[in-house]
């Protein structure tokens, strides 16, 4: 099976789980990288043959929005689909149930959903080293549960967990900065998934744009952005009942 990747990554998180499952159920068939501000999406176009893993992270128990645009623009024409959410241990609502909706306005056949645990990409004492050893194990078996779907031919449709309408998303909140160890390479403003970052002056951050995805703050290679402490603390302390106990990986077939 020619398998194709569908990411919104922007801290790698959900490309690890992505690729573990697309590894173990055929051959690589391409990326399209739903995290670039600079790709033609609507060049994107697939066969009815192909399969697509389509992944993204869950903000706050929705699918980005910036993703689900960016995925609408694409031609599915038909082929099936396995929809990928990852979160940070506390939940996922309704993302993985919104993916779906948005691959198959795409022209997507959606016939298995999963969702995955990754580190949390704020409070990063939260899952911390996830997905590990014990996760790619289940994912692997799960990628071999979705093959012998695919192969048997079935084009029926996953009960996926989550709520229509979805529920109310929220706003970015935490902006991360440029401190005094910044050497205005440009980097962050390059990969900022919604060009958020000025490319003149990577120190400024428009508020309104970002969507607190945090890739300029793990990409940065003198890692010299960072989002306020206090704040930071804060949302570790709200997070701590909910993210605390171990989740496990959900297959939905």
């Amino acid at each position: 099976m020619n398998i194709v990747r569908i990411l919104f990554s922007p801290t790698g998180g959900t490309k690890r789980v992505a690729d573990i499952l697309a590894d173990n159920l055929g051959e690589s068939a391409g990326t399209i990288d739903l995290s670039s501000a600079a790709e033609d999406f609507s060049a994107g176009q697939l066969d009815a043959g192909d399969v697509a893993v389509i992944a993204a992270p869950s903000f706050g128990g929705r699918a980005p929005e910036i993703a689900v645009r960016r995925l609408s623009q694409i031609h599915g024409q038909g082929a099936r689909a396995v929809v990928v959410c990852v979160y940070g241990n506390r939940a996922y609502e309704d993302t993985l149930v919104e993916l779906a909706d948005a691959a198959g306005k795409a022209g997507f056949r959606v016939i298995a959903g999963v969702a995955a645990v990754a580190e949390h990409t704020i409070a990063r004492q939260y899952a911390p080293g996830r997905p590990d050893e014990r996760d790619t194990a289940v994912l692997k078996g799960f990628a071999e549960k979705i093959a012998g779907k695919l192969s048997g031919g079935s084009m029926a449709g996953p009960v996926l967990p989550g709520n229509r309408p979805y529920k109310k998303g929220g706003g970015a909140g935490l902006v991360p900065k440029a401190g005094s160890a910044c050497t205005a390479c440009g980097l962050c403003a390059q990969k900022c998934p919604v060009q958020a970052i000025s490319q003149a002056d990577p120190g400024k951050t428009d508020a309104a744009k970002c969507i607190s995805c945090m890739r300029c703050v793990a990409g940065c290679p003198v890692q010299a952005r960072s989002v306020n402490k206090v704040l930071v603390g804060a949302a570790s302390l709200a997070l701590k009942k909910a993210c605390s106990v171990r989740k496990e990986c959900e297959l939905y077939l």
